[in-house]
């Protein structure tokens, strides 16, 4: 059986739900920026406590050269904000809606995995 409507009739106000459909317009881009496992789980370390870069080197067995980049991008969303101290930068959520998200992600996956 085909999934295509055969008939081509409209039987809602197509106006109204373009415009429902505006208000979700870019959040693939926020979507997108944490589809990264890397920075998912940068942003998740950052949901329980600050983190230097070092520190996130470290705990996710990266070169600094590669949380830098990622920290960039997250920062480019106003997902973390840094602060400097003497010479390390501290990084922290500043956003943390998106944890949110991530959290139910994870519980979507886990019922998911449960069901296999």
């Amino acid at each position: 059986m085909s999934e295509l409507c055969p008939s081509r009739e409209i039987h809602v106000d197509v106006d109204k739900y373009r415009l429902i459909a505006k208000e979700v317009s870019g959040l693939s881009d926020l979507f997108k920026v944490i589809a990264d496992e890397t920075r998912t789980k940068i942003v998740f370390l950052l949901s329980e406590t600050e983190l230097c870069t070092c520190d996130l080197a470290e705990i996710l067995r990266l070169s600094l050269p590669t949380i830098s980049h990622h920290l960039k991008q997250l920062k480019s969303y106003r997902l973390v904000k840094s602060r400097r101290e003497g010479k390390s930068v501290f990084y922290s959520l500043e956003d943390f809606h998106v944890v949110e998200l991530i959290k139910l992600a994870r519980e979507h996956f886990q019922e998911l995995s449960e069901g296999d």
